[in-house]
Parts: structure tokens; C-alpha cells; sequence
């Protein structure tokens, strides 16, 4: 198994803890999180294809559409 692979696994495992986390402490982890998935899923593309970096965009999309949602309205100002 690959190191990218192994790391996406441990990213998701810890992004399913953090969410058992009260809100209140999930975001200090979570920022960490959101910073780090991209640059995982490009490590993950540039290994093992653009599918598998397509699967995992769309994973990281879902699992973080409400603080994705709040960035980009706070962006645009209407926040």
C-alpha cells in the first residue's frame, strides 16, 4: 500500500474523531484539516490518477460543505 494512501487513511479516521469532538473543540483540529486535504488529494492524484484525486475531492467536499459554505460567503461578504 502506498504512503499517500496510508495518510488518507489516517486523515480520515482523524477528520471522524474530530467530528465526535463538542463543537467548541473541533476547530482547532479542524482547521488543520482543511488545510491539509487538499494537499493530500493532490498527493493522492499525482500517485494514483485523477480518478482516485476525483473521489477524493468529492469526499472532502462533503465532509466539509458547511465550513466551505461559511469561507466562501464570508469571501464574497455576505457572510
Amino acid at each position: 500500500m502506498s504512503p499517500s494512501l496510508i495518510v488518507g487513511a489516517f486523515w480520515a479516521i482523524a477528520a471522524t474523531i474530530v467530528a465526535l469532538l463538542p463543537m467548541r473543540m473541533q476547530f482547532p483540529p479542524g482547521i488543520f484539516l482543511l488545510i491539509s486535504a487538499p494537499l493530500l488529494i493532490i498527493w493522492i492524484g499525482a500517485t494514483h490518477g485523477w480518478v482516485w484525486a476525483a473521489l477524493g475531492l468529492a469526499a472532502f467536499l462533503s465532509m466539509f460543505r458547511r465550513p466551505l459554505w461559511y469561507l466562501a460567503r464570508k469571501a464574497v461578504g455576505r457572510a
